[in-house]
């Protein structure tokens, strides 16, 4: 509902989860701090500004955050899409300079062409035409020829046609290396090609990556950082800890960072958890082969995706991903 939400379609209330109501239900203790490590010698969380808490079981379910340490700058000057926080109070800053002066030139550069950049660019369009901003450009830069490569081709081309509807500067097949002060303010986006193009704000939606932290605990991680985790969604090397959603990595499946696995993995994860405090044997969690992808494209519209079918994008589209979304938020209610 993020995406809704940029494009006018959402309050902030609708697509937000309350967290402190939603731990008093659960009678749990909230803490906002920022976690900087884990002590598994004497099992505690560690934080940056709170004393350690002890624990017995733990889930790590932070989500992942975008990779962007191959591109010089971008940790200075681009905006991260998480924490999302973070990202809407840029957004918000741009939509107070827009209603103090309509008629200045804005640009917007989006790197990263998969779902997350896809959807972000085209909210933000759709908001910008919504107000009338007409001196606008909004650039997509993917570092491949292909838009959602995590999909079926037909979602990439169909995507392609509607972003040039929109009057989206794509740059696909575009290396983004550099991001850098420019003149006026400006951030200049440069690329391997020697492809140079300046904007006013410039969003990192690029591939998930996981915080650094994680791989100083001792927990076993792939590569990239991601907690490796068995079927029964616990750590590999230290059983008390679990992991679910994009933080996790399956070593028995091969999974996309897409939120349908970290629903799904709720209820078996919050199960497993059970069993353990009991003494139980623990239980599997199977994923599922395909899922259902529901896009929105800004305009009251989404396409659907299941494996290798497509549908374009039509208002009954949007009205079952409205519904389905809304469900699921009116479970925190």
């Amino acid at each position: 509902m993020l995406p809704g939400h940029i494009a006018g379609l959402y309050s902030y209330d609708e697509c937000h989860i309350n967290l402190q109501k939603l731990s008093n239900f659960a009678q749990a203790n909230l803490y906002l701090d920022h976690v900087i490590g884990l002590d598994l010698q004497q099992r505690k969380v560690l934080c940056a500004n709170r004393p350690a808490i002890e624990f017995d079981l733990l889930s790590i379910d932070i989500g992942s955050i975008p990779a962007q340490s191959s591109i010089v700058g971008a940790a200075e000057y681009a905006i991260a899409a998480k924490p999302v926080a973070k990202l809407l109070e840029h957004w918000y800053e741009i939509q107070k300079k827009i209603v103090a002066n309509p008629q200045a030139p804005l640009g917007i550069s989006i790197i990263g062409g998969g779902a997350g950049g896809v959807e972000l660019a085209l909210s933000m369009q759709a908001n910008l035409h919504l107000q009338g901003v007409k001196n606008s450009e909004i650039h997509l830069w993917q570092r491949t020829q292909q838009l959602l490569p995590n999909y079926h081709s037909s979602v990439g081309k169909l995507m392609e046609k509607i972003l040039i509807n929109k009057h989206i500067k794509l740059h696909l097949g575009e290396n983004v290396t550099t991001i850098s002060p420019a003149n006026h303010k400006m951030l200049a986006i440069s690329c391997q090609s020697g492809l140079k193009i300046e904007s006013d704000q410039v969003f990192c939606v690029t591939q998930a990556s996981a915080p650094a932290w994680l791989k100083t605990t001792g927990l076993a991680t792939d590569d990239q950082g991601f907690i490796l985790v068995d079927d029964c969604l616990r750590s590999v090397n230290c059983p008390y800890i679990f992991a679910a959603g994009d933080i996790s990595k399956m070593i028995n499946y091969s999974l996309p960072k897409a939120g349908v696995f970290a629903v799904r993995q709720g209820q078996p994860l919050w199960k497993n958890l059970c069993r353990t405090v009991f003494g139980q044997p623990l239980k599997p969690y199977k994923p599922q082969k395909t899922y259902l992808s529901l896009i929105g494209t800004g305009d009251k519209r989404a396409i659907a995706n299941k494996g290798k079918f497509t549908l374009p994008p039509s208002k009954l589209i949007w009205d079952w991903k409205d519904w389905i979304d809304r469900r699921f938020m009116a479970q925190f209610v």
